[in-house]
């Protein structure tokens, strides 16, 4: 994987992949950011490729089809994902979780102007992305990804939860509807928890305590 230093000898751990995952985020984030400012440049493609330091691709050519794989190869190690995750009992949890929200929001159209309601469906709706990304790499290698994603999901959760807090707060949702939706948060929040602790398991009994820093 380009761009980072990997320790070949070793499988890597929760710690190696978010690490990796942040390095991806940045660079992604840095690419869209530099897209925009330069939409309407002439010269939009050479001029993000030298910001990118993507050097390889200043030679004139028409490199716009190579973005992606630029972008995506430090990717390329990851298994493809099975279609399992969508069994998963917590997925499915996650997944009723944002039906739920969605059909929160048709009751009352008001909701998608607020900002902590859409705080709440944009983590919620990650979170259930972060779990499939999570769910999708239980490969023996891969142990250490699974726990990062994770992590992540159970990150977003919680800013679920908080949106959550503040539109009872803010009278937005009654006390009745708030108990339905923290009930079904801490169903998912609850289930991450759980299968952080049970990987974090199977990697000690994979690859020893020496293997693990948490």
């Amino acid at each position: 994987m380009a761009g980072f230093d990997h320790q070949p000898e070793r499988a890597w751990d929760e710690y190696d992949w978010e690490r990796f995952l942040q390095q991806q985020d940045h660079k992604t984030e840095k690419y869209m950011e530099l897209l925009e400012r330069y939409l309407d440049d002439p010269n939009r493609d050479q001029i993000i490729a030298r910001e990118m330091g993507w050097t390889q691709l200043l030679d004139g050519h028409d490199w716009t089809q190579e973005v992606d794989a630029l972008l995506e190869e430090e990717e390329e190690e990851k298994p493809p994902p099975p279609d399992s995750f969508e069994d998963h009992s917590l997925y499915r949890a996650a997944f009723a979780l944002t039906v739920w929200i969605d059909h929160m929001f048709d009751q009352d159209a008001t909701l998608q102007n607020e900002p902590s309601a859409v705080k709440l469906a944009t983590h919620a709706a990650l979170a259930s992305a972060k779990l499939a990304a999570a769910l999708s790499g239980e490969d023996v290698d891969e142990i250490g990804m699974t726990i990062a994603y994770l992590k992540r999901a159970l990150k977003a959760i919680t800013l679920s939860m908080d949106a959550a807090a503040a539109l009872l707060r803010e009278k937005r949702i009654a006390a009745p509807q708030h108990a339905v939706l923290l009930q079904r948060l801490f169903q998912v929040r609850d289930g991450i928890i759980t299968l952080i602790g049970e990987y974090r398991c199977e990697w000690r009994r994979r690859f020893g305590s020496e293997g693990f820093r948490g």
